[in-house]
């Protein structure tokens, strides 16, 4: 079957790179909730999206999965906020951003009708059809992979993962964004900007009062993270990802495996769960979560610089799944990209083995060198 046949009737992105020539190359992306949209048969899977092999013994996405899925480390900060049960609860906040680099936060003050609206707004974006879709919402050709499209893209025959993405920046405000002639928040619908800056603005306030424990958890100054994440300059980016339903989830995956290139990640999920993914040994764990307004928190890469290698970026990855849609809001926090970070330790801890970097220069390297089959951009920062 050629591609073109593949492709009959999709919809697609046009999407730029700079190939390994240094020449700017263009290439057509087909959108993924369009091919979901017209129905794929089992036996005519296009091939830019097939990431397993049936044939191969142990790469199925099956083989390597664990059984049932498995909750994480859930966090409580009210307990976090209490005298009582402070102490306590920093200890189980260390082990679980030890030993799992990821955990659930209950309990953490933001309102149901914040994260409500914020779900109602990214589901109405695409319940649009396409066509309204890319007339109301730009799409950088960057690095900076902002507003709808596909991102991450370098080659014509790179492998594709089963999502579709938008990608705003929700701080610092850019002063020219009324001039620029770029629309990256979407116009429709209408309350979209709105409701998703007021859940940015209440996150933040979440997240400061996480870093400010994680340090106290390491028995270092409380604010011995916070101090990297200024109030006005810090980066606050938000993806939606849309997984709609797979005719061969055996054959694709959501997204493909990665560890963020953040401070902390904050990820809204909504739709189907137990599709998410993390890495423990040499299993992947899949991670299920009560559909009771919990968040999720990732450590990101830079936190593991500035918190000396005591916590874990994990290495993670999103399932394909047969009959059922999943949407997912992550909220990726930095500090501001042209400060340097480096690991902080106490007086009498552990050797130092992170060097200092700037943001933004582990930022590019890390797109720069991505995907990778295994966690290997850290290294970047790694002291030799």
């Amino acid at each position: 079957m050629s591609t073109n046949e593949q492709y009959q009737g999709a919809k697609f992105h046009e999407v730029s790179f700079i190939d390994q020539n240094g020449e700017l190359k263009t290439t057509k992306i087909p959108v993924v909730q369009e091919l979901a949209r017209q129905g794929l048969t089992n036996d005519h899977f296009p091939k830019r999206f097939i990431a397993f092999q049936p044939t191969i013994p142990g790469n199925r996405p099956t083989s390597v999965d664990t059984c049932t899925p498995v909750t994480p480390p859930v966090i409580d900060v009210a307990k976090l906020q209490r005298a009582a049960t402070r102490e306590s609860e920093l200890r189980r906040l260390a082990e679980a951003a030890k030993e799992w680099g990821t955990f659930l936060i209950t309990n953490h003050g933001l309102e149901d009708k914040v994260l409500g609206d914020a779900k109602d707004a990214v589901k109405g974006f695409f319940d649009l059809s396409f066509e309204e879709k890319k007339a109301n919402v730009g799409s950088y050709k960057s690095v900076d992979n902002m507003g709808y499209g596909k991102s991450f893209v370098k080659s014509e025959d790179q492998l594709l993962d089963w999502t579709d993405r938008l990608t705003m920046k929700a701080a610092p405000l850019d002063p020219d964004e009324a001039t620029n002639g770029l629309v990256v928040w979407p116009k429709k619908p209408a309350n979209f900007r709105q409701a998703i800056e007021k859940y940015v603005e209440k996150s933040r306030e979440v997240l400061d009062g996480l870093l400010q424990d994680l340090a106290a958890s390491l028995s270092l100054d409380e604010n011995a993270f916070l101090q990297y994440f200024e109030p006005k300059q810090s980066e606050i980016k938000v993806r939606v990802n849309y997984y709609p339903p797979c005719p061969r989830p055996d054959l694709a995956i959501g997204i493909l495996p990665h560890s963020d290139a953040s401070g902390l990640t904050l990820l809204l999920e909504f739709g189907a769960t137990s599709a998410l993914q993390v890495l423990k040994g040499e299993v992947w764990t899949t991670l299920q979560w009560p559909n009771n307004n919990s968040l999720l928190v990732n450590i990101g890469d830079l936190m593991e610089i500035i918190s000396n290698g005591a916590f874990k970026s994990p290495w993670h990855r999103v399932r394909a799944q047969h009959d059922v849609e999943r949407y997912s809001l992550a909220y990726f926090y930095n500090p501001p990209a042209k400060s340097e970070i480096g690991p902080e330790v106490g007086g009498d801890s552990a050797e130092v083995t992170y060097k200092k970097v700037v943001v933004e220069d582990y930022v590019t390297n890390f797109y720069k060198i991505s995907p990778r089959p295994s966690k290997q951009t850290i290294a970047y920062a790694k002291i030799t």
